[in-house]
């Protein structure tokens, strides 16, 4: 059974026939090939970004229909290989360069991977004759979250569970490194703070750093562990939000260093977070791999209990679609959809 883990890049620049903004779907899963789907469909298409062990496979997908709220008149998908990308290990995470774009001739699709063999690959190609891949090396155990820097693509951001944050230029160059007290969990940037980081621990800290003085300038507690994943809300920096133990925690970091609210979501573990990229007050959460019941939420501030509530035997990965309340998991062999309402 091929284990699906898939994530959310927001800021891709990509614009196509129409001007209308394209929104990626990153979809990493374990198995023996890596998949990027594209699919032309308007008024809003999206990236689909499938990892697995050894291969990578590039497909550009045409005429696919994905949900009535994008084309209802389009129907089936039909899809052609543009290129494979050799890995070589497994893959367990993914981040979009800003750089991507396919307006341009040629076009430039960059990104980078990180590893089982805790190592993170650079990859970039032209669709044509260029392809190349650069190894960087550093961390010393599993890496639990990578990011590029989201305005310039000049760097990419990593945390590990040998705790350390890392941050790389494109040549492969450590150009600064965080010391941690336990793993990191996750890491973001945003592109409206692009001088700053912030970074979760698994002991429940999550704290921001200033890339200017490479210093800790902000630090959150949860006071709970372990803190499994944090997120950085896209449409209000002061909100961020995590899963802890059993509980989802928000922090309005101009008012505490400790959460202003906090409930429990998943009965033994919950895993992942992820702030809707069009609603301050929505999120969704998963729970611990392999669980059955509840094993996916969507929550909502406004609400004292999940707006919405779903489950899938083996599960992994989130994401949200940029433009819509549309909601994703990666399960055994299949995609996982949900919508809800603002």
């Amino acid at each position: 059974m091929a284990l699906l883990v898939w994530s959310f890049f927001s800021y891709f620049p990509f614009k196509g026939p129409g001007s209308l903004q394209k929104s990626p779907i990153i979809l990493p899963c374990a198995g023996t090939k890596l998949y990027l789907f594209f699919l032309q469909t308007e008024p809003v298409s999206f990236w689909m970004w499938t990892e697995v062990l050894k291969i990578a496979a590039l497909h550009y997908f045409y005429n696919g229909k994905v949900f009535q709220e994008e084309e209802a008149d389009v129907e089936g998908i039909q899809y052609k290989t543009l290129r494979t990308f050799q890995h070589g290990v497994r893959v367990d995470g993914i981040a979009w360069s800003p750089e991507t774009r396919l307006d341009s001739l040629p076009p430039v699709i960059k990104f980078c991977t990180s590893a089982a063999d805790m190592k993170i690959r650079l990859f970039t190609s032209d669709l044509q004759d260029k392809n190349e891949y650069k190894v960087l090396e550093g961390h010393s155990d599993f890496i639990n979250g990578l990011v590029f820097d989201p305005k310039e693509g000049q760097e990419i951001a990593s945390v590990s569970d040998d705790h350390t944050c890392r941050i790389w230029n494109l040549e492969g160059m450590q150009t600064a490194h965080f010391v941690l007290h336990s793993p990191g969990m996750s890491v973001c940037w945003h592109p409206e703070e692009s001088f700053k980081l912030m970074v979760a621990e698994k002991n429940g800290t999550i704290r921001f750093y200033d890339l200017l003085t490479q210093q800790a300038i902000l630090s959150l507690e949860s006071e709970q562990m372990p803190l499994m994943s944090a997120h950085w809300c896209l449409k209000n920096t002061f909100k961020v939000g995590a899963v802890a133990g059993n509980d989802w925690l928000i922090w309005d970091i101009t008012r505490s260093s400790y959460p202003q609210d906090k409930r429990p979501v998943h009965m033994d573990q919950a895993c992942l977070f992820r702030w809707s990229t069009i609603n301050e007050n929505l999120f969704a959460t998963t729970g611990y791999p392999g669980k059955i019941a509840s094993q996916f939420q969507i929550h909502h501030l406004g609400h004292p209990q999940p707006v919405l509530i779903g489950s899938v035997a083996v599960g992994s990965g989130l994401s949200w679609h940029r433009t819509l309340p549309l909601c994703a998991i990666g399960g055994d062999h299949k995609l996982l959809f949900w919508v809800t309402e603002m």
